[in-house]
């Protein structure tokens, strides 16, 4: 009878339900180490150039109310309790737009980033899309950015003015800048030693042109404005920031 039992556990039929079984543990423990690593993450930064509308974006977001702001030199941090389930929040996190202090604020806080919100100012787009190309890039091929592929949203600030460029017209001109300065780093010199001396530049699929839907995290595009089309006395336009933060959270 053990001798039975023997052949019987040896067999190729039990092998493989072994084997099987395996797969579908390691398969489980992973599922539950990138869900505990991704629910660890519970901030939205806010990141843009100077004067996108970051701030007075944050403090509607917070309170409903129009208040004035100036260039911040520092991060601010809040709890953003959602409307639809209070039980249900995130962290904001409002960073420093100017160029010499954003990439450092960047690198203190992108490890916790559940969701990213690029605030735009779709008023002086046309004259900064460079510089605004520019940072994105530095975000979107930043390896811990790349990693753990944090939810962004391209919010179109400023939609209240007349002169405010739209959300599509925003997303094919970005794409078409970040696919030229992809295709200017790709082709940036070499040290010595053969290494690239122009950072990284993996940037979308290889040989096609650069679109967003490329990347590794989910991106859309958003049009609002912080200061409303009343004001200082008229309430903010951002129905569809808040609930894709409803979605993200």
């Amino acid at each position: 009878h053990l001798a039975a039992l023997r052949r019987e556990l040896g067999g190729p039929a039990v092998l493989s339900v072994l084997v099987a079984l395996i797969a579908v543990a390691v398969t489980f423990l992973v599922w539950r180490f990138v869900q505990g690593r991704k629910s660890s993450r519970k901030a939205v930064l806010l990141l843009g150039l100077c004067d996108a509308g970051k701030t007075l974006l944050f403090a509607r977001l917070l309170s409903g109310r129009y208040r004035d702001t100036q260039t911040s030199i520092t991060d601010s941090s809040a709890i953003y309790r959602l409307s639809q389930d209070k039980s249900t929040n995130v962290t904001l996190i409002d960073l420093p737009g100017h160029e010499s202090l954003r990439l450092q604020f960047l690198e203190r806080f992108k490890a916790a980033a559940r969701a990213i919100v690029f605030v735009v100012d779709s008023v002086a787009f046309q004259r900064e899309v460079k510089d605004v190309a520019e940072f994105l890039y530095q975000v979107l091929v930043d390896s811990t950015v790349l990693r753990n592929a944090p939810a962004l949203l391209i919010a179109c600030n400023k939609q209240d003015v007349t002169m405010a460029k739209s959300a599509k017209l925003i997303q094919q001109q970005l794409e078409k800048e970040l696919n030229t300065l992809r295709v200017t780093r790709s082709a940036a010199p070499t040290s010595l030693d053969g290494s690239a001396t122009g950072g990284p530049a993996q940037l979308g699929k290889k040989g096609k042109d650069f679109d967003f839907s490329q990347l590794p995290m989910k991106v859309e595009f958003v049009e609002c404005s912080a200061r409303g089309s009343k004001g200082e006395e008229g309430e903010a336009d951002l129905e569809g920031l808040e609930k894709w933060l409803v979605k993200v959270a």
